[in-house]
């Protein structure tokens, strides 16, 4: 898909409390940079994650959605990020079948440490997000002519 001239993604990044939150944090700390474009939206824990979240995340406006969890096997809430893992799945499934490309929504597992791993992958989702082009669904907004 071809995105306008100018086209800036919006990007939604759920987050949970504990590392993911923490590497945000972290990042500031070591003035890591990444795009203004990214919203982040801090959870109890991943676990949280309902697909109905990521699917109103769309409807709303997002050009991409990502989540970030605490490692695989080292989560604050034992299982939690292995449901928000299983939850995005579903919703991955959802939006090929309506028609919206997969891969607008992806999950990273991060220690909070990682600080320059989560300004990284905040750069790669509005990259990816930017080469997708524009949400089919997001309407267009009053000062772009719609």
């Amino acid at each position: 898909m071809n995105a306008p001239s100018g086209f800036v993604p919006e990007i939604t990044a759920l987050s949970c409390s504990y590392c993911g939150y923490m590497a945000a944090d972290t990042a500031g700390s070591l003035r890591q940079e990444y795009p203004a474009n990214v919203k982040l939206v801090r959870l109890p824990c991943t676990g949280k994650v309902d697909v109905q979240y990521v699917l109103d995340a769309f409807e709303g406006g997002a050009d991409a959605v990502y989540v970030i969890a605490c490692s695989l096997g080292n989560c604050h809430h034992v299982h939690g990020n292995e449901r928000g893992k299983a939850r995005v799945e579903r919703a991955k499934e959802i939006l090929k079948a309506i028609g919206l490309e997969p891969e607008r929504l992806e999950m990273y597992f991060l220690s909070g440490g990682m600080g320059a791993t989560f300004a990284d992958i905040a750069t790669q989702m509005t990259a990816r997000a930017a080469s997708l082009g524009p949400n089919p669904l997001k309407s267009p907004s009053p000062v772009d002519g719609g």
